[in-house]
């Protein structure tokens, strides 16, 4: 089958990787044309997507690109703890999270598409598409035209793919956060934690990848949308060293090194239809539910999608079986997003409001998040194979 995939992020060649394994003939095309070394900041892994990841065969190329996160604490802005849980697993699960920069695990999966025989096309933008009843044809910004028996969208927030599915689909909108991420250099701080202080102006997170290494991000509340066009590294950690004068961001802005990435914090209402006939979302396209899960639900999406094509005799019905097995899972984790966006908004009394949930609640976060990482991903038969997949 030919399948074209928009976007080449995460999703989009997790996807081609998947589709590829069971016979089809995949062309990524993606609107940037920067190398993915080069792209975003540092963020997680949870087990359920590495455990997606080890079923597409790049979880030993992960794990090496990246560090191990053994604990994730939780803090006060007075620095008082609030709590401390696994990072991103059960407490008894062997395995453990992943931090790396968004651009290595970018890299890899190109790197594995391409291997498995997928094309991917840089410098092209879609700005339309047609179905018929056999295919979709995708047109371009330079004029290109390429057709195909399906369409898959995992062109993130802003997807353009959402619009041709149904043009009163819901659009992104500024979440009144932005973000700017960054390298420090300490000695003295426990490696492999992950750290969130909940700070006057928003919340501050830090992780120790060794002994003297943190990867930071500040999350900054703001309800109008700031210009961040042309600000240089003095000047995020000068804006960073104001906004969060507390003793722990303080200590590891002073030891910054570099900027790394900024951007805004986007939200979008729930997308309500996720498929046509031969066009599919998945991804932040269909659901971005941020949270650091966002990466782990586009690979568990690319296996899942190619279960439902490889085990369903056409088309439009297989659209409808990936629809029908992530919807639920899905609508719950975005739930649990919006909750951790609000809790990172600035004020004094919802910090305190935030303080007293996270000690009654982190006691029983096991139980609340257990879900997230029992999940089992599907088995893909080779091309070639029976038409089955199994877990």
């Amino acid at each position: 089958m030919r399948t074209i995939v928009i976007g080449g992020g995460i999703a989009g060649p997790a996807i081609a990787l998947a589709l590829q394994r069971i016979g089809h003939d995949v062309t990524v095309y993606e609107a940037y044309d920067v190398p993915p070394e080069d792209v975003g900041a540092h963020f997680s892994l949870a087990v359920n997507g590495l455990r997606a990841l080890e079923k597409l065969g790049c979880l030993r190329d992960v794990q090496a690109a990246g560090y191990p996160v053994e604990r994730m604490r939780f803090y006060t802005e007075g620095g008082h703890l609030l709590g401390d849980v696994p990072r991103l697993r059960r407490e008894a699960d062997s395995m453990r999270s992943i931090s790396l920069q968004r651009g290595r695990l970018v890299a890899i999966l190109r790197r594995a598409a391409l291997d498995a025989g997928a094309q991917i096309v840089t410098g092209e933008r879609l700005v339309g598409g047609t179905e018929s009843a056999d295919g979709v044809v995708a047109e371009f910004d330079s004029g290109r035209r390429d057709t195909a028996e399906l369409l898959v969208g995992a062109d993130g927030v802003w997807s353009t793919v959402r619009g041709l599915i149904d043009p009163s689909a819901p659009r992104a909108e500024y979440a009144g956060l932005y973000g700017v991420a960054g390298i420090a250099t300490m000695t003295g701080l426990e490696p492999g934690v992950w750290n969130l202080a909940y700070a006057r102006n928003g919340a501050f997170v830090y992780t120790s990848i060794d002994e003297e290494t943190q990867w930071w991000t500040a999350q900054i509340g703001d309800p109008v949308k700031p210009d961040l066009r042309g600000i240089d590294d003095a000047q995020w950690l000068r804006r960073v060293t104001e906004l969060f004068p507390e003793a722990m961001p303080r200590a590891v802005v002073g030891a910054a090194t570099s900027i790394v990435a900024s951007g805004y914090l986007n939200v979008c209402d729930p997308v309500r239809t996720w498929h046509s006939e031969r066009m599919v979302l998945v991804g932040d396209a269909a659901h971005p539910v941020g949270v650091g899960h966002g990466a782990s639900m586009c690979v568990e999406d690319a296996l899942e999608l190619a279960a439902a094509l490889s085990s369903t005799p056409t088309v439009p019905a297989a659209l409808k079986a990936y629809d029908a097995a992530r919807r639920p899972r899905i609508d719950k984790l975005l739930k649990h997003g919006h909750n951790a966006r609000e809790s990172k908004r600035p004020g004094a009394v919802k910090r305190q409001v935030n303080a007293a949930k996270m000690r009654v609640l982190l006691p029983f976060f096991e139980r609340a998040q257990g879900y997230l990482y029992d999940y089992e991903p599907p088995s893909l038969s080779a091309a070639g194979g029976s038409r089955s997949a199994t877990r």
